[in-house]
């Protein structure tokens, strides 16, 4: 981080009066010092033509001299001291200095054009006059254009460097103030665009957290509740009926298999590349666009509606009497419009087994011009004895994670309990799933 200007204001503030650092209040101090004695020896001059005692024009000088030591404060004020002890021609350092000071200050520029057209009227005047008598003294007859032509030029010699040259140090003081000004407020907004770089960074990654939770749960919960309502049947048949007994144990590691096996995809997924070496820097504005890629590269893989029939099928095998109901020509949708489909009736089947085992379902898929409708309805759980107890554990995160995917894509979903005492799971997808960034969710 580099020193703001702000900091750089702040060093010595109060230590120094009004000077911002030692050495400017030293060369100050040094200018005002050789002004005082300079016009203290002019003093005596002035002294000597004012009939004024000695000790008085020197001690006058002195101070007029000193005045110089507040340049930086008050320039006017220097500058018209120095007008004012013209006419007693001293003040010459004063007069050089001030101009300077005057002209690199932020006095507004009319002021400092008014006062320095001042200054230059009175050395003319003054340099006339004086040129003048010592040509009358030294019996010289020049032409008449001679003295006021060599006291312009005297005295523009006097103040005209100072001047220009405190225009330029001023106007080069100015844009180094504006360029550490820019400068600050850049590395200001590199700051705020490294934060929020940062902040995207973490919501895709919690955003991708969060998908990959859905995707296990989804994989987990169904697969292995449809294996703990087999192990339950096989439990309730073994002595009973061996041959069916020895069917739900198929059906059981049919299903542990089919689980790993998507357990297994997933994994991939996660570990696709990483490597031993070291990881290169990444750019953070990158992080985002990797989880969305590798969101989509999944929705590819995924399930489609094409398998909702076997999927009905495995739950009519654990005993469940799901009846599979389509409307409307079916037609292809994008990946993650049927995955979502899929997985909101794996789930809402899912939590059929968990809390109404025995209940008669109805699955219905309706395809629609501009959307595609699922619905997965259940009756009451029926209170007799032949139903057995299968006692699934439930995390309460099913539906939360349905109304999520159903959401994300702008869809539309409704769940709760029937007036028949069952339960039903709602979801209307649009066919063309809404731009990355938001999700218009309809009423």
């Amino acid at each position: 981080m580099t020193t703001t200007g702000a900091d750089r204001d702040a060093v010595g503030v109060g230590t120094w009066w009004w000077w911002g650092r030692r050495r400017s209040a030293v060369l100050d101090g040094g200018l005002a010092l050789v002004s005082a004695i300079e016009c203290a020896f002019e003093g005596v001059r002035f002294a000597e033509q004012a009939s004024l005692p000695l000790p008085v024009g020197v001690l006058f000088g002195f101070l007029v001299g000193s005045v110089l030591l507040v340049r930086r404060r008050w320039p006017i004020g220097v500058v018209l001291v120095s007008i004012a002890v013209t006419p007693a021609e001293m003040g010459f350092l004063m007069g050089i200095v001030g101009l300077y000071s005057l002209a690199a200050s932020e006095v507004p520029r009319r002021i400092t054009a008014l006062l320095a057209g001042m200054s230059t009227v009175a050395v003319f005047v003054v340099t006339a006059v004086r040129m003048r008598q010592d040509v009358a003294r030294a019996e010289i007859d020049p032409s008449g254009w001679y003295v006021p032509v060599v006291s312009l030029f005297m005295t523009l010699g006097l103040n005209a460097p100072p001047l220009l040259f405190g225009l330029y140090i001023g106007a080069r003081r100015r844009l180094m103030e504006s360029l550490r000004e820019r400068a600050d407020s850049l590395e200001q907004e590199l700051s705020l665009l490294a934060d929020r770089a940062e902040q995207r960074a973490q919501w895709a990654r919690q955003e991708e957290r969060t998908r990959i939770a859905r995707e296990m749960h989804d994989v987990v919960a169904h697969r292995v509740s449809l294996m703990v309502v087999h192990a339950a049947a096989l439990q309730a048949v073994a002595l009973k009926d061996p041959q069916k007994a020895v069917r739900n144990a198929a059906l059981v590691g049919d299903m542990g298999r089919q689980a790993l096996t998507e357990l297994r995809e997933m994994l991939g997924v996660l570990r696709e590349g990483t490597a031993p070496v070291a990881p290169a820097p990444v750019p953070l504005a990158a992080v985002g666009r990797a989880a969305a890629a590798a969101a989509e590269a999944a929705a590819e893989d995924g399930p489609s509606l094409d398998a909702l029939e076997g999927l009905c099928e495995q739950s009519r095998l654990a005993g469940a009497v799901v009846e599979f109901v389509v409307v409307g020509d079916a037609r292809a949708y994008p990946p993650e419009v049927e995955r979502t489909a899929y997985r909101v009736v794996q789930e809402a089947l899912t939590n059929v087994h968990k809390h109404a085992a025995g209940a008669e379902v109805v699955v219905r898929l309706a395809h629609r011009e501009a959307e595609v409708a699922m619905q997965v309805e259940n009756g009451p759980c029926p209170s007799d004895a032949g139903v057995a107890d299968v006692r699934l554990p439930s995390g309460g995160n099913g539906l939360v994670g349905m109304r999520e995917r159903v959401l994300r894509l702008g869809g539309v979903f409704v769940s709760g309990v029937t007036d028949a005492g069952g339960f039903k799971v709602s979801a209307v997808l649009p066919t063309v799933t809404p731009p990355s960034g938001g999700s218009a969710v309809r009423p």
